[in-house]
């Protein structure tokens, strides 16, 4: 028998690796097909009007570092508007979180489709810049600034620093982007209007078209207009400004002291969100320092809303005034508005 002792030991020891084996595939199997339900539910809808290049960066980044996809279903400002407005029924059940423009946001609270959000960084945002009953929030802005070339600046006898002066400083070269061609710019044309009124707003714009090289398609246009020294100074939005300046343009930022225009972007939970929880905890993200860090590794420059990110601590002490909020104007009288703009300035 013991001649056979040895050919058992193997036998045995073959069969203990086999059942090793064998319980950690098993094992190994179950975990991940644990992990890939977790991963199959663990997945949250967002509406959003962001540009779309914007919205991968952000779901990239919740993804890696929250083990949550995030799909975004991306549509126009008037779209989603319209959405909202005719069709609120497609987003039952199907939309978990907005993350677009004010306006969108303010359409939707009234059709009584969002649910009130609250969070300590939700506590530190202002008053102005987030519903009063908690049913929406603005987590940054992005305001509308002058950008000087620095060569026009060092020679200039004088540096146009309101909008009125904008309008009225004599051989001045002027880009920005058309009213038509872009929803922050025709948002830029109604702010000037409800701030300064009508006829003053139409009359500052008359001033200026002269003056005005190019009425670009895009936000990036006039930034970049200035920075080649095409033009003396561009109407622009300041995270265009920062990007260009970030890649060593000639430019010099110039707040308005007579106040500005500023696309604020928030978010909300809708009422009937299929995955609140998960949706709860990616509004937190977006109120936080991780969403600012994702942004500006992309090259984004945005100002928070929270005061207690690091983010916001680059804006400190810029005198940045934001023009006061005015009643919101009706759909009608915006067309009104733009078509009388175009008919009378545009293609004078």
């Amino acid at each position: 028998m013991r001649r056979y002792a040895p050919l058992a030991f193997i036998v045995c020891s073959i069969i203990l690796i086999l059942l090793a084996i064998n319980t950690y595939w098993i094992y190994h199997t179950a975990a991940d097909n644990s992990q890939q339900i977790m991963m199959t539910r663990s997945k949250i809808t967002v509406y959003s009007t962001l540009p779309s290049q914007l919205a991968a960066d952000i779901a990239a980044d919740y993804e890696k570092s929250n083990n949550v996809k995030v799909n975004f279903v991306l549509l126009s400002q008037k779209e989603l508007i319209d959405k909202i407005k005719n069709n609120t029924e497609s987003l039952n059940g199907q939309a978990d979180v907005f993350l677009a423009s004010k306006d969108v946001l303010e359409q939707a609270a009234v059709k009584n489709i969002l649910m009130a959000f609250s969070s300590e960084q939700e506590d530190v945002i202002l008053k102005k810049f987030k519903d009063k009953t908690g049913l929406w929030i603005g987590i940054w802005y992005d305001p509308i600034v002058f950008c000087a070339n620095r060569d026009y600046l060092q020679n200039a006898p004088y540096i146009p620093k309101t909008w009125q002066q904008l309008a009225d400083t004599q051989n001045l070269r002027i880009g920005m982007t058309d009213f038509v061609a872009s929803d922050i710019a025709s948002d830029l044309f109604y702010a000037l209007i409800k701030q300064y009124g009508e006829k003053d707003a139409f009359a500052i714009l008359h001033k200026m078209h002269p003056k005005v090289v190019q009425y670009a398609k895009y936000l990036s246009t006039p930034v970049r207009m200035a920075g080649m020294n095409e033009v003396d100074i561009s109407v622009a939005v300041q995270s265009e400004a920062i990007r260009y300046l970030n890649n060593n343009y000639p430019l010099t930022i110039i707040y308005p002291e007579d106040g500005t225009y500023y696309q604020l972007t928030g978010t909300a939970l809708l009422k009937n969100a299929p995955n609140k929880a998960e949706a709860n905890r990616f509004i937190k993200w977006l109120m936080g320092n991780e969403v600012q860090f994702c942004l500006q590794k992309n090259g984004i420059f945005f100002v928070p809303t929270n005061y207690s990110t690091l983010a916001y601590k680059i804006y400190a002490g810029k005198n940045l005034q934001l023009f006061s909020d005015k009643e919101p104007l009706a759909e009608e009288e915006k067309d009104r508005l733009l078509d009388k703009w175009v008919k009378t300035i545009r293609l004078k």
